[in-house]
């Protein structure tokens, strides 16, 4: 089963982006930083874009352009601007659905997962892209001394 990375890549992106806040990066260039192709970048981007986060300018030096707040932008933030991907690959069976122990197998395992997205979704909220971007650099710096 592949694993859904849109979030890890569009931090990665973001990280990258905040760099140089004042020169767009393309699609293009993004596609090949990632190693995908610029239709995805365009797609993904679009719910950023739309979420407020970035935006683009079309034409000969065009690109996307940061347009959040490092520290008012966290990573459960850009959770729900890539689509809220589904956290978990488990789900629960409902061949039968009158069956008592299915029922209680089923509200078992849902209130587990129901109660681990919660702290998943808490710890993401506590998270800002500042906070990110601050360990980046740290280990950055580490890595070049």
């Amino acid at each position: 089963m592949r694993l859904d990375s849109r979030l890890s890549r569009v931090l990665h992106v973001l990280l990258h982006m905040n760099k140089d806040r004042s020169n767009p990066m393309t699609s293009e260039t993004i596609a090949a930083m990632l190693g995908t192709n610029a239709a995805v970048i365009r797609r993904t981007m679009a719910g950023m874009r739309k979420a407020g986060y970035v935006t683009s300018e079309k034409g000969h030096g065009g690109g996307w352009l940061l347009t959040c707040d490092f520290s008012q932008t966290s990573l459960l933030d850009i959770y729900q601007a890539v689509g809220s991907p589904q956290l978990f690959a488990m789900g629960c069976d409902n061949e039968h659905p009158n069956c008592v122990v299915e029922k209680a197998v089923n509200n078992a395992i849902q209130d587990a997962f129901s109660q681990a997205q919660q702290l998943i979704f808490n710890r993401f909220a506590d998270i800002s892209l500042a906070m990110l971007s601050d360990d980046f650099i740290e280990r950055y710096l580490d890595a070049i001394s």
